[in-house]
């Protein structure tokens, strides 16, 4: 692709489209080390300066990433999670033709903590069930995620393998509790040591913090999540219509 000086869009960005489509046609696969910031700026007749900027712009975007005297590389594509329907991870992953584990952490029943009593509508110290695990899709690790659940209403929930099973279809089927709605907010944070070895990231590294009630059709809720996703992986969507 040749660069033109009197397009309107600057240089740069003709660029960085330029290397876009390289990674989309396959001419770089993932993991695989770009041209040198010098190879780039001769093939295209552009300055480095040029070249430098079209690749903090692709950085900052995710499309690819460095590593300190190694180069620059292509990054595997974000997984674009759209946010219109309640799913669990495994359904997520099992629609886009992936096979989803988990690493159970965590599996037992313990006092609620505060903020859990609150969220789930119970009394101090009742107790829940605490089921944290990470999980992976293709045998990649994705996210972090520790689930709450009200130990009065599903007694025997620990009695299954969480390594393989889906909590949502364990719910459903075993104790006819279909989850309907739920609230949920996402913010930016940066991964804990924990997170990092686990998510197997390089610090400093990003992560979307997922926080989410979920509730029966009758408004009771059975499910209170806190959730790490990877930052350089996942992309959140949602559709938004004017009133």
């Amino acid at each position: 692709m040749k660069l033109h000086r009197e397009a309107p869009d600057p240089l740069y960005l003709q660029l960085k489209a330029s290397i876009v489509s390289d990674i989309t046609s396959r001419r770089y696969n993932t993991n695989q080390r770009l041209p040198s910031e010098r190879e780039l700026a001769l093939r295209f007749k552009v300055s480095r300066m040029t070249v430098r900027q079209a690749l903090l712009e692709l950085a900052r975007e995710g499309t690819i990433y460095t590593r300190t005297g190694k180069g620059t590389f292509v990054a595997e594509p974000k997984i674009d999670q759209q946010l219109r329907a309640l799913t669990g991870f495994s359904q997520d992953v099992r629609a886009r033709g992936n096979k989803p584990t988990s690493r159970v952490l965590k599996a037992k029943v313990i006092p609620s903590p505060s903020d859990v009593a609150i969220a789930l509508r119970l009394t101090p110290n009742a107790e829940v069930i605490q089921l944290s695990r990470l999980r992976v899709a293709d045998g990649k690790p994705l996210a972090l995620e520790t689930a709450y659940l009200p130990f009065a209403l599903f007694p025997n929930l620990l009695n299954h393998n969480f390594a393989n099973e889906s909590l949502y279809a364990v719910l459903e089927n075993e104790y006819k509790v279909v989850l309907t709605q739920a609230e949920q907010t996402i913010e930016a944070a940066l991964a804990e040591p924990d997170e990092i070895k686990l998510l197997k990231l390089d610090p400093p590294a990003a992560v979307l913090r997922i926080q989410r009630l979920t509730l029966t059709s009758d408004g009771i809720p059975v499910e209170y999540v806190l959730s790490a996703y990877r930052g350089d992986r996942y992309k959140f969507r949602s559709n938004l219509q004017a009133r």
